[in-house]
């Protein structure tokens, strides 16, 4: 009986071999790992740095237009006051 179970057993050894992580296999899972770094981090970097660029260009341009609309509002104040002045001036 015992000779028919270690001839099954090396029959299943054959057929289905117990796979070994070896030194080579772990080398190339870290090597895949590496590349796939190197090449994502930078990708991922350049992105949060665009991303924060992008808000800041979004705030000063709010920060350019109000300053815009300011300078609009305070010239016709200007003209205004001219235009009153050149009159009061004309009338005296």
């Amino acid at each position: 009986m015992s000779g028919k179970v270690e001839l099954l057993d090396e029959v299943e050894l054959i057929l289905n071999p117990k796979k070994k992580v070896d030194f080579n296999y772990l080398l190339y899972i870290l090597l895949i790992l590496s590349f796939v770094c190197v090449t994502l981090f930078p990708k991922i970097y350049i992105q949060q740095q665009i991303y924060f660029k992008s808000r800041d260009i979004s705030k000063l341009k709010g920060e350019y237009d109000t300053l815009k609309e300011e300078n609009r509002l305070i010239s016709a104040s200007v003209e205004s006051i001219k235009f009153k002045n050149q009159i009061l001036d004309t009338l005296f």
